[in-house]
């Protein structure tokens, strides 16, 4: 039945948490709650806001602080408030926790500015910017101790690559792979995993990229400041270095991305780091672990748009198919997952070389 243009729109859900959070706001006495405006979007069910500090407000770090609202039900504040004090104590630049509640899963912070990596980047800056965050990232892996986050183990890779056949394969291209091709796929996904768990493994963020990064460029913390590590775990060397370096949001010649992990590569074993002492073994790991977040990535990008209504990125696919098939070019165990490509988006074969 179609609906007249004359009907009445319905009213507007009240939004009780933004409400609790207020409230809670309110009672610290710390900031100006009319102040309160969305900070930045977000991939999870967490919602942040920006407010101005009250004149006079004691202890705050900074003109404008941050409100995070995460749902208890959906989201682990307590993982949060750990990590940020594992990253603090490795010496690298977090929010600081201002104030808890913890019951309701709200959280005050400091705000570490406006300007992500992927803002601020550019072909001028990008060697310092990422040296920078390698940098900052080394400290956190030479931080690592085992039995406190979390393990990357073989069912968390396979639970994250099947994203890919059951959102990208199932849902966006509306496919059903044959026997052979779920064979072909799962083989694949053996060679990866394996990969990623002969690896050494260190304190892992697990998705250190352009937009998780901050650029502080007032000399009041070290560049970068860090986002969204509440899903930290214990895990392959090479992870965050292919999240930053095959970041899905800004793409690089792959000439700079070789130098950039050349150099993190030298670095890490000057600071007695658990990288692959063979740099050629080494960047197999890196493309193999980017590769499997790739895939992770287009299952979550798809989940995004058909389950949770976030269609802003569907339009990073491309760039992210783009690595999977650079990748996937390079490695003969690897190479199915080319051949089921292009039977399912009806491409020919590409003619490139291997060097």
């Amino acid at each position: 039945m179609s609906s007249s243009s004359n009907s009445p729109t319905a009213p507007a859900q009240p939004d009780v948490r933004l409400t609790l959070l207020k409230n809670w706001l309110s009672s610290l006495q710390l900031v100006d709650v009319e102040t309160a405006r969305p900070a930045s979007s977000d991939a999870s069910f967490r919602r942040y806001y920006r407010l101005d500090a009250l004149p006079g407000a004691a202890g705050l770090p900074g003109a404008t602080v941050i409100a995070m609202d995460a749902p208890p039900e959906r989201e682990n504040v307590p993982a949060y408030i750990k990590v940020a004090s594992l990253l603090r104590d490795a010496g690298v630049s977090v929010p600081e926790i201002i104030a808890q509640d913890l019951e309701n899963g709200f959280l005050l912070l400091s705000d570490l500015g406006v300007t992500t990596y992927l803002d601020a980047l550019d072909h001028d800056n990008a060697a310092v910017l990422y040296a920078e965050a390698l940098e900052s990232l080394m400290r956190i892996q030479q931080a690592s101790r085992p039995d406190v986050l979390p393990e990357f183990d073989r069912a968390f890779v396979l639970r994250e690559l099947n994203l890919f056949p059951e959102w990208y394969i199932g849902k966006h291209l509306g496919a059903t792979l044959t026997d052979i091709q779920a064979t072909q796929l799962n083989q694949v996904f053996d060679a990866i995993a394996a990969n990623i768990l002969a690896q050494q493994q260190v304190f892992m963020h697990r998705d250190y990229h352009s937009r998780n990064l901050m650029h502080v460029n007032d000399g009041s913390l070290p560049n970068p400041g860090i986002l969204d590590f509440q899903d930290a775990v214990y895990g392959p060397i090479t992870y965050d270095i292919a999240s930053l370096l095959r970041d899905a949001y800004i793409q690089w010649d792959e000439e700079l991305v070789l130098d950039w992990v050349i150099r993190y590569w030298q670095r890490a074993k000057q600071l007695g780091l658990p990288v692959n002492p063979d740099i050629d073994a080494f960047y197999r790991d890196f493309e193999f672990t980017a590769l499997q977040r790739h895939l992770k990535i287009l299952g979550i990008f798809t989940r995004l748009h058909y389950r949770d209504g976030k269609d802003q990125y569907m339009g990073d696919l491309p760039t992210v198919l783009d690595y999977v098939r650079k990748t996937a070019n390079r490695y003969k165990e690897l190479k199915p997952l080319i051949r089921l490509l292009d039977a399912l988006e009806n491409k020919a074969p590409q003619v490139g070389y291997t060097f």
